[in-house]
């Protein structure tokens, strides 16, 4: 598998001149209000993100938004389920799981909101199928309170120490956070043979596995259970130390950078609603709702409230990987971590 290694600077730093991107269309938002609501699939925890723009929406439009929160996989298996059972309840869903899937079976609409003329290609699906809503830098995270600022690891080597033996955590849920994300990152960096040794190196520092999400896993450091977790997402260490939690993330080079997408489904019931709220989640206000929640923005109009979470391609690197490429490497890191890490 070759990982493109393209670093993300540059892609969300357009320059357009002339107006803002014209609100959706007249006859999509007739139609969607005729509708009258609609039905999310998310990934967004809800009382961070997923809630104020299902707010933001029913205000602006007044449709109804039922969301329902699940991890990736779950929210992807959940899409299938209903498909084959021909019960689409979904009208729209987001997340980084699993497109592929869904897209050999159907269950997404080949739609784009018109605002994907202005993204850059690489945050565009060219067969039509999604659209980034969102950009996702993994890095380690750790509590300042037990390690102080300083004293943290700041490279691959570092994690190696005799100091961190027993004192780290990671998820290990398949995707690209978490066990199975790291270990991705290591192979795509270091290539298989430097790779596979340092990762049996690694296996001597007894990480504690968690089956528990992303979030939950960098809650438990909040907590203290944990010092230090690899494959936590950046930004939600920078909400959480915004709120006063004891917790900070780590600019280990590289880090790895993955999209999370937005598409609608092929029978959903409330087709028009569910094109609408999609266009309302990337377009520049959808946008600056989570950039003013901290989440890093993926409409080139709207920068990050705090640049640092950002790679700039210089002090901090990132591995782009597509949500393509994530379906097809997520099995071999599976089968790495189970022969090196249970």
């Amino acid at each position: 598998m070759r990982f493109a290694t393209r670093t993300i600077i540059g892609l969300l730093t357009l320059a357009f001149g002339g107006s803002s991107a014209r609100a959706a269309d007249a006859a999509l938002i007739a139609a969607a209000k005729k509708e009258g609501e609609v039905v999310w699939y998310t990934t967004l925890l809800i009382n961070q993100l997923g809630g104020p723009l299902a707010d933001a929406f029913e205000k602006k439009y007044g449709i109804k938004v039922s969301a329902t929160r699940n991890d990736p996989g779950e929210t992807a298996l959940r899409l299938l389920n209903e498909n084959r059972a021909n019960n689409m309840l979904a009208d729209v869903y987001d997340g980084s799981f699993a497109p592929s899937v869904l897209e050999r079976e159907n269950v997404l609409a080949k739609w784009q909101p018109d605002v994907a003329r202005e993204f850059p290609a690489e945050l565009v699906d060219p067969q039509g199928y999604w659209i980034a809503h969102r950009l996702t830098i993994i890095t380690p995270g750790y509590n300042t309170t037990l390690v102080p600022p300083g004293t943290e690891p700041k490279t691959w080597d570092d994690l190696l120490k005799p100091e961190w033996k027993n004192r780290m955590a990671w998820g290990v849920n398949p995707g690209t956070t978490g066990a199975t994300g790291f270990i991705g990152l290591v192979l795509a960096s270091l290539g298989e043979e430097r790779g596979m040794e340092y990762l049996r190196k690694l296996v001597g520092q007894n990480i504690t596995g968690l089956k528990i999400s992303t979030r939950a896993v960098l809650d438990q450091v909040i907590a203290g259970e944990f010092p230090l977790a690899l494959g936590i997402l950046n930004d939600n260490a920078v909400f959480s130390r915004n709120a006063g939690a004891p917790v900070a993330w780590i600019p280990m080079n590289p880090a790895m950078a993955n999209l999370s997408l937005i598409s609608v489904t092929a029978k959903a019931r409330h087709p028009n609603a569910g094109r609408l709220l999609a266009d309302f989640v990337v377009s520049e206000e959808g946008q600056t709702i989570a950039r003013d929640r901290d989440y890093i923005p993926v409409n080139p109009k709207v920068a990050p409230r705090d640049p640092d979470v950002r790679p700039d391609g210089v002090k901090f690197r990132a591995v782009t990987l597509t949500p393509e490429q994530v379906d097809a490497a997520t099995p071999g890191w599976v089968k790495v971590f189970n022969d090196l890490f249970r």
